[in-house]
């Protein structure tokens, strides 16, 4: 799991939206996603 903290500092509330690139099979790939974090 994840504590909502960046840097040791509580995010505020709100949407996240994010991006992972990666490598799979010598393949690139990417992978997007969102969150709402909620206090």
């Amino acid at each position: 799991g994840w504590d909502g903290t960046y840097n040791g500092r509580p995010l505020p509330s709100s949407d996240y939206w994010f991006r992972v690139e990666y490598t799979e099979d010598g393949n690139a790939k990417e992978f997007k996603g969102h969150f709402t974090l909620k206090r």
